[in-house]
């Protein structure tokens, strides 16, 4: 895909195997912008364009949802880390289906023979084919048990290499972004914030699976120190309350 000087969205979309209508629609939201146009007013994508959109396939691929990758480009992202994480997502990949093709190819041998598989061997064959901050932590202990700990891990680790995406670029982002709004003098009730709260919920959520014991030790543990749970050290401790009481009421707004 390096050939051309530029690339009309057509080829493109052939060549990265999306469709024209998927690349329209990154470029409306903004997610994937052509940064040439032609006389007659069509997307012309350049190298850069290129680099962007393999960041783009890269972190979908590891399961970011459109919001979560645009957020994280915003706030950048490390290329060779990137690279690591997406060989790590291809390799598990790679594994499962091996794995999977093993299973079927044991299940296609038993049925050869005219014995039918057991509900164990169907259930694990259906298995495969569905697929299924060290400051912040130390605080965290002071307000979750041993037990609660390992299921905020063990939910953490199941997410693999988006984890990190979602904790330490998307999440430190939202609360950045939330802060330049309070400084702004940005309404809470405002559209913008209410969007910010919603999604920082929708995070917590995640990781928590919706245990209300484990929820409200994080949210303690956030009181308790709002700069390491958030992954945002660098605002002072007085900025951070201000910050705080500011969700807080764009929280009620959105209830």
């Amino acid at each position: 895909m390096t050939a051309s000087a530029t690339w009309k969205v057509g080829p493109l979309a052939e060549a990265s195997g999306l469709t024209v209508r998927t690349l329209h629609h990154w470029d409306t939201i903004g997610l994937l912008s052509p940064s040439r146009r032609t006389a007659g007013g069509h997307r012309e994508y350049a190298d850069e364009d290129l680099v962007r959109l393999y960041q783009v396939l890269a972190l979908r691929s590891l399961g970011l949802s459109l919001e979560t990758i645009a957020v994280c480009l915003d706030a950048g992202v490390d290329p060779a880390r990137l690279v690591r994480d997406h060989l790590a997502g291809v390799e598990a990949s790679i594994a499962a289906l091996d794995g999977l093709r093993q299973r079927l190819l044991r299940l296609g041998g038993e049925l050869d023979a005219g014995r039918a598989p057991t509900p164990a061997e169907l259930l694990s064959a259906l298995r495969a084919i569905g697929g299924a901050g060290p400051e912040g932590e130390h605080t965290l202990r002071r307000h979750l048990d041993a037990d609660q700990l390992r299921v905020l891990r063990a939910r953490a680790e199941a997410m693999g290499p988006a984890r990190h995406y979602l904790l330490e670029i998307e999440w430190p982002e939202l609360y950045r972004r939330a802060d330049r709004l309070r400084a702004a003098g940005t309404p809470p009730d405002d559209q913008k914030v209410r969007r910010l709260v919603v999604r920082m919920d929708e995070l917590s959520t995640l990781f928590t699976g919706g245990d209300a014991g484990i929820a409200a030790g994080v949210r303690d543990a956030w009181r308790d120190s709002p700069a390491a749970m958030a992954g945002y050290p660098e605002a002072p401790a007085d900025d951070w309350q201000e910050l705080a009481d500011y969700l807080d009421l764009a929280r009620r707004g959105t209830a």
